[in-house]
């Protein structure tokens, strides 16, 4: 044991303390110090990004030259359209969810496309047998020679394959079951995870291997270990949706070769993840007929147009103080709009229970949905019914006026596409908007002007 020591690292930033101190000095958060043993013995891993491309010299900026077809399509187009058009030769990729909503799945798919067209793939899992990931690979599709699988936790076992095969992708499952042996703490340690996409990511720069892997997450939703893996790799995707629902969202919250604002939706079914290729389709089937208290609104996700229903349901409260609920959306959002409806509409409020809803389980946060979560509160407190055909956009400002928002003409052109006859959208969009034939354009000033249009429908 004179060569082990035990430090605290923090599970926000990795900061290490020879004590346990309540707050990080490094990120100022709070009782997120932890306990390790490490080892004082160092030895080399003989892993660097110099010594494996061999090449240790600065290089001219001018003189770097770049291949504009460097990228590999995965060929799921939800995935390229997340990733900024496809896989990046030497990123570190880190895939997130919860247990069993179809990480391993997807990163299989994965495997099966890129191994048919040619390219080399290794797949190294620590959790499951070759037996189970075969079983699973026969429910997806056929495999060729050129996807390998690996059964392995130790990750100097695991850098010396991948020095040998030279494998174009490689995927961990999962990281928090790899494990250094210069590291004397236990598998998922903040100290293991880091010490493993540290070499992981040196293997990825060095030998220019794609590399996805694989994080669980913890109750809160975070990937399980230290913030600074997330700040190490290239690319952080998140998975989310119920996992007992069909539907899956694929979101990036980092991204260093595209935008964090594009969204992947898939649909579970026996044989793997099947792409969505028109979320605002799927998520309006099934849309009730003459209830009042439902709208179809429209969010920007990325370069995306996605139509959701809002539902609302306002009734009398039994109690002293009323109940109000959100899901879907921001709750203190949802407060400040019936504010804004009780102070410039002349809505009584302030004695009902509210529960705003956005169908289909997605989350909404964007604010252009406020004019149809104010619409869908109106209809469910008057009792009305508004056309199945009118969807509305725009945000709500605290004096009850209709601001304009992003990419209004593509939002008119997904609403006309689904065979909307009628769009509500701010007045101030009229210059950026070009009315496509069939269908309606309403503009409004103020929320009130919006409530007299579909009350007089």
């Amino acid at each position: 044991m004179k060569n082990k020591k035990i430090v605290f690292f923090c599970q926000e930033c990795g900061y290490e303390s020879a004590k346990w101190m309540g707050q990080c000095p490094g990120c100022k958060a709070w009782n997120t110090f932890v306990e390790e043993p490490v080892s004082t013995v160092r030895k080399s891993t003989g892993v660097t990004a110099g010594r494996l491309t061999g090449r240790a010299e600065p290089m001219l900026l001018k003189d770097i030259r770049l291949d504009e077809d460097e990228r590999k399509t995965t060929e799921i187009g939800e995935l390229d359209r997340v990733l900024g058009g496809g896989i990046v030769p030497g990123s570190l990729v880190l895939v997130g969810g919860d247990p069993g909503i179809g990480k391993s799945t997807l990163l299989l798919q994965v495997c099966r496309n890129l191994s048919q067209d040619g390219n080399s793939v290794l797949y190294i899992s620590g959790e499951e047998s070759l037996g189970q990931i075969r079983l699973r690979a026969n429910r997806i599709g056929t495999f060729n020679d050129k996807m390998q699988l690996l059964c392995e936790t130790n990750l100097d076992t695991v850098r010396q394959v991948m020095e040998r095969l030279k494998p174009e992708v490689a995927i961990i499952d999962s990281i928090q079951t790899m494990f250094s042996e210069e590291v004397g703490s236990a598998p998922g340690s903040v100290s293991q995870v880091r010490e493993s996409t540290n070499v992981l990511m040196q293997i990825a720069k060095g030998l220019g291997i794609t590399i996805f892997i694989v994080g669980h997450v913890t109750k809160e939703g975070n990937v399980a270990g230290p913030r600074v893996l997330e700040h190490m790799v290239d690319t952080v995707l998140y998975f989310e949706g119920d996992r007992h629902a069909s539907y899956r969202i694929l979101r990036a919250v980092k991204n260093r070769f595209g935008s964090t604002n594009e969204i992947g939706v898939f649909e579970m079914k026996e044989s793997g993840l099947q792409e969505v290729a028109n979320p605002s389709e799927y998520l309006l089937d099934g849309r009730p007929e003459n209830a009042s208290g439902c709208v179809v609104a429209c969010s920007m996700e990325g370069t995306r147009p996605i139509l959701v229903e809002i539902q609302a349901l306002v009734c009398q409260s039994n109690f002293g103080i009323p109940r109000r609920t959100a899901v879907g959306t921001d709750f203190n959002r949802v407060n400040l709009l019936m504010a804004v409806l009780e102070k410039k509409v002349g809505l009584h409020l302030a004695s009902s229970d509210a529960y705003v809803n956005i169908a289909g389980g997605m989350k909404m946060t964007e604010p252009a949905i406020d004019l149809g979560i104010c619409l869908a509160i109106v209809s469910s407190v008057k009792d009305i019914v508004i056309p199945d055909g009118l969807m509305a956009f725009g945000e709500i400002g605290l004096s009850g006026e209709v601001r304009a928002v992003s990419m209004a003409g593509q939002r008119v052109k997904e609403a006309k596409k689904l065979g909307f006859d009628t769009v509500i959208l701010p007045e101030v969009c009229k210059t950026s908007v070009e009315k496509p034939e069939g269908i309606q354009l309403v503009f409004v000033k103020r929320i009130q002007d919006a409530i007299t249009y579909i009350m007089k429908k």
